[in-house]
């Protein structure tokens, strides 16, 4: 017989889990029956009343925060992204660096570029925003609270955005009301602001030779420099406010504010509109300039490659950053347009289309806008270099001039500025929703109440408006180009670049994103990704950002006017603003935590514990559960038998 042994002890169950909101009731129903003990009277109705009572008062305190919200269907999500990233430069900017950078051949830097740089940030930073559901700050600190200040220097840039972006809307605005009259008041020099070196080119049929000989100006460029603007001598002259640019900026606020006041609520159904409309009017658009005697020309000037101008490092530098602004990386835009996802939706694939939505967009653009410039060498009988311009000088003076050479010029300039509208709408509101929502998921008990976030945008929205005052007046062009230089910087952007994906890819680890990207949407991205996050793109990136120091040259304004000293010094300490949080915020994270410098480090680096889990991290703790069981079970038995 075997010998006798005691028997085992009876293993204790787990207590019973009560959930906090059922104990605070109990609680409430015991004093209640305690009071019934001592001497009370309570009925049962009471107890039912009282019972009712705190049921209420509970159901009020969770009322004051509002839940978060998502995307009301991921058509939204993908129209609210496209709009933004579809903005202004990939009309003015793509096309006149690609004809001036070599043509067909500024497609490899900018290709390279977007490859290792702007397809691996893009679902870097959608899927950080997916998986954590937070803005472009709180999102850093439960991936990594050391790299907290990437969040902030992102969030500063876009801030000086939305200060300088919506400037341009407003002048777009004021060439649209303009668009309605029955003659283009940029058509003739028959109006009050026009000069005596005025000269109607449509109306003479003259050469741009001609002009230049006789120091002549065209009325377009008069419209824009002496009616829209009335530009002073300089920055040192500020003069007064252009009170009908003022009102056009009041509207534009406006409508800027009711689009996302609601969150994306709001915004999910505005973009419908916002999105849509623009590709629409640039396919008119496109049909007719190809249609213009010219255009061929302008498009095979366009698209000449010149292999030679690869050599030049300044063809990259600006292909670099090309793609960091088109491409909305690094200022938390991706982040937080992907918190508004579900868990699983799949943004690896949405990712990947939306970057070639934006690339492709950018070289339609091309033959819009190339199309029509073709058309104006033609009439002018000059080369095409000569009247392609960049920037507001190609949507405020060569294009408008090009439009009133064309039968129904009215037709085709509402069409225009209507598309420019819409294009710089989008990132404008979407820009603001980003900064909104960031500082919302920072500080969620007190912002996110009732009534509390919209006024919140409303201080944000005056607080913006109160300080473009400057940029309103006859010196504000000059104050828009430093912000728009020095600011907003792709520089800035690219010095972000090289820490976030440092952190991502050695820090987190580039590894553990893939999983979890596999874990939202099935599909484990490609080692090109992992390469780029580790190795591609902080070299490219750091790489860029030096050669972009060696390169710099002080600002001018239309290559003749060079801003004073005192201007460079100011831009640098804007630019600086957004770089320094990033080092500036782990430095003093590090000095500020308690513990020998590698525990803070360790706990610096450390992910939330609340984050969700992947499919395959919770195998791994089931597994680690269990076989804790296992060995407590195997000690308890070994226990018993002494």
């Amino acid at each position: 017989m075997p010998p006798w042994r005691p028997p085992m002890p009876p293993i204790p169950k787990p207590p019973l889990y009560t959930p906090i909101k059922t104990f605070k009731i109990n609680a409430h129903i015991i004093s209640v029956m305690i009071g019934m003990t001592h001497g009370g009277h309570q009925s049962k109705e009471q107890m039912e009343m009282a019972q009712m009572r705190h049921v209420k008062n509970e159901t009020k305190q969770e009322e004051k925060t509002e839940e978060r919200g998502q995307w009301g269907s991921k058509v939204e999500f993908l129209l609210a992204v496209a709009g933004n990233v579809v903005g202004l430069g990939n009309v003015w900017r793509f096309p006149y660096l690609c004809y001036k950078n070599g043509g067909g051949a500024f497609l490899v830097p900018y290709l390279v570029f977007a490859v290792t740089c702007g397809v691996p940030l893009f679902l870097l930073e959608t899927s950080m925003g997916q998986y954590t559901q937070e803005g472009g700050i709180t999102c850093w600190q439960k991936i990594c609270p050391l790299a907290e200040g990437i969040g902030y220097a992102g969030q500063l840039i876009m801030v000086y955005g939305c200060i300088y972006y919506i400037i341009l809307l407003s002048w777009s605005l004021f060439y649209l009301v303009f668009s309605f009259s029955s003659q283009l008041p940029w058509a003739s020099c028959d109006n009050t602001w026009n000069t005596d070196h005025c000269v109607n080119v449509v109306a003479k049929n003259l050469t741009l030779k001609w002009m230049k000989q006789t120091n002549s100006t065209s009325a377009t460029t008069e419209f824009w420099e002496r009616r829209v603007l009335s530009i002073s001598g300089g920055i040192e002259q500020m003069g007064g406010v252009r009170w009908e640019i003022l009102l056009c900026l009041i509207a534009m606020w406006v409508i800027c504010y009711f689009c996302i006041w609601k969150g994306v609520k709001s915004t999910g159904k505005v973009v419908y509109f916002t999105a849509t409309f623009p590709y629409v009017m640039l396919l008119v658009l496109l049909i007719r300039g190809l249609t213009l005697p010219g255009a061929w020309e302008g498009v095979m000037y366009y698209l000449y490659p010149e292999p030679s101008r690869l050599a030049d490092p300044q063809v990259w530098l600006e292909a670099g950053s090309q793609i960091f602004f088109s491409y909305s990386v690094c200022a938390g835009i991706p982040t937080v347009l992907g918190s508004y996802n579900k868990y699983h939706n799949n943004c690896y694939r949405d990712c990947l289309l939306l970057c070639l939505l934006n690339s492709c967009t950018s070289m339609v653009a091309g033959f819009t806008v190339f199309s029509v410039l073709g058309f104006m060498a033609h009439q002018y009988d000059a080369p095409i270099d000569e009247v392609a311009e960049s920037g507001p000088g190609l949507a405020f003076v060569a294009y408008p001039e090009a439009v009133a050479m064309m039968p129904l010029p009215q037709l085709w300039s509402v069409c225009f500025f209507i598309m420019l509208i819409l294009l710089g709408l989008d990132t404008q509101f979407v820009g603001m929703e980003v900064v909104i929502t960031s500082v919302t998921d920072l500080f969620p008990s007190v912002l996110r109440r009732p009534e509390r976030k919209e006024f919140f945008l409303l201080l944000f929205c005056l607080t913006c408006f109160f300080c473009q005052f400057v940029m309103v007046t006859e010196g504000g062009m000059y104050v828009l180009q430093i912000i728009d230089h020095y600011a907003c910087n792709g520089a800035c952007l690219i010095f972000i670049a090289v820490f976030e994906s440092l952190t991502i890819g050695w820090i987190f680890g580039a590894e553990r994103l893939c999983e979890i990207i596999e874990d939202m949407t099935g599909m484990y991205p490609n080692i090109i990704f992992r390469l780029c996050w580790k190795y591609l793109t902080p070299l490219v990136s750091l790489g860029t950002f030096i050669c972009s120091l060696v390169e710099y040259k002080p600002l001018t304004f239309n290559r003749l006017y060079v801003y004073p000293d005192w201007v460079d010094g100011l831009g640098l300490l804007l630019a600086l603003s957004s770089i320094l949080l990033v080092p500036g915020w782990a430095f003093g994270r590090l000095l500020t935590s308690k513990g020998s410098l590698r525990q803070r480090w360790l706990k610096l680096c450390c992910p939330d514990n609340n984050l969700s889990l992947t499919k395959k991290q919770r195998a791994e703790k089931k597994d680690m559960i269990l076989g804790s069981e296992m060995d407590n079970l195997t000690t308890t038995e070994s226990t018993t038998e002494y």
